[in-house]
């Protein structure tokens, strides 16, 4: 599974009370693209990047370090093979989709 910038993008918009009308405004933008950022259903592009950073008052690194840090894994050792990962994960959101993959899996 993998966790897009639009998740970061809706942390970030309601962490600062804004409505996704407010930030397509201040991008110069439609609502429904900054949406369909939001939901992943089209990919962002480059040239936005320092102006979302702005809006959200964060740098650029930290839409991306933000996606980063919401898996940490790590390896766990069995007789000296690695043979299980445990992942470890903070963000609820994230939680119910690995369930929703998990569940989905195992009904197959």
């Amino acid at each position: 599974m993998m966790n897009c910038i639009g998740d970061t993008l809706r942390k970030l918009r309601t962490k600062t009370n804004k409505s996704q009308q407010e930030v397509a405004d201040l991008l110069n933008i439609d609502r429904k693209t900054y949406a369909n950022w939001e939901c992943n259903a089209t990919d962002v592009k480059c040239s936005y990047i320092p102006k979302l950073a702005e809006a959200f008052g964060v740098t650029a690194s930290d839409l991306f370090n933000q996606l980063i840090n919401t898996f940490n894994i790590e390896p766990k050792f069995d007789n000296d093979n690695i043979n299980t990962a445990i992942l470890i994960v903070t963000d609820r959101d994230v939680i119910d989709r690995v369930l929703d993959v998990v569940n989905c899996n195992q009904s197959k």
